[in-house]
C-alpha cells in the first residue's frame, strides 16, 4: 500500500500502521490516500515542507472519534498528541514533530483553530476537499447511515420551514456544514479545486431533490 503514497513511500511504510484507528469507512485508508493526493497537488503549486506535510496527512486521523461523540471537538488534539508520540519513537527532532502536530491540530473543522504554517494550511484544505464534491456527498450519506440518521425529512426535505438538524437528516448536513466549506480555504490552489467540487455538491442536492 505504501507505494501509492509516492514520492513519500518510505515515510508511508513507517506511518501507515499507525494511520487508522477503528472501522469508520469515511476515515479509512482510502480517505488518507485521497487527502494525500489532494495535499501533493496543492503542495506542487504552493510549496512547503513535503515530509512534514506527508507525515501530517498520514497521521491526521490516527485517533478515531465518532461524529456524535462529546469528544469530537478534541479529536484533532488527541491525534496530534498521538502523532507526536509516534514520530518521537521514530527519532524525529522536536521542532519537526511540533510542525506535524500543529498541522494535525488545526486541520479539523470541529476544533476551530486557525492554521499558522503553510503545511497546516495545505492539510486543512486537502482534508476539506474530501468533504465536498461527489466523494463528500458519499461520505455524508455513509456517516448518516452509520449514525442512524434518515436521508431527509419527507415533509420538508430542504428545511424551508424548520431548523436544520443534520443529526436526524443527512441532506441537512449540506446546508449546515458542507456548503460553507468552499469559502474558507487557506490556499489559492486549494480554493480553485474547492469551488469546482462545491458545484458538484450543489448538483448532487439538486438531482436528489428532483427525485424526491
Amino acid at each position: 500500500m505504501s507505494e501509492a503514497f509516492s514520492p513519500e513511500n518510505k515515510l508511508a511504510e513507517a506511518l501507515l500502521p499507525h494511520a487508522i484507528e477503528g472501522n469508520d469507512g469515511s476515515h479509512d485508508i482510502a480517505h488518507i490516500l485521497r487527502v494525500f493526493r489532494n495535499a501533493m497537488r496543492i503542495h506542487a503549486a504552493e510549496g512547503g515542507d513535503r515530509e512534514i506535510l506527508a507525515a501530517a496527512v498520514l497521521l491526521h486521523d490516527c485517533v478515531s472519534v465518532e461524529k456524535n461523540s462529546p469528544l469530537r471537538a478534541q479529536a484533532s488534539k488527541l491525534a496530534a498528541d498521538r502523532a507526536s508520540d509516534i514520530l518521537r519513537g521514530l527519532g524525529w527532532p522536536q521542532e519537526r514533530i511540533e510542525a506535524v502536530a500543529h498541522a494535525i491540530l488545526t486541520h479539523s473543522f470541529s476544533a476551530n483553530i486557525a492554521p499558522e504554517t503553510l503545511e497546516a494550511k495545505i492539510l486543512q484544505d486537502a482534508d476539506r476537499l474530501d468533504a465536498i464534491g461527489m466523494v463528500g456527498a458519499a461520505r455524508c450519506f455513509y456517516t448518516a447511515g452509520r449514525m442512524g440518521s434518515a436521508l431527509y425529512d419527507p415533509v420538508d426535505p430542504l428545511a424551508e420551514n424548520r431548523p436544520l438538524d443534520d443529526k436526524a437528516f443527512a441532506i441537512d448536513h449540506f446546508a449546515a456544514k458542507l456548503f460553507k466549506l468552499s469559502g474558507n480555504f487557506q490556499t489559492a490552489s486549494g480554493s480553485v479545486i474547492a469551488h469546482e467540487r462545491h458545484a458538484r455538491l450543489e448538483q448532487v442536492l439538486e438531482l436528489l431533490t428532483d427525485e424526491i
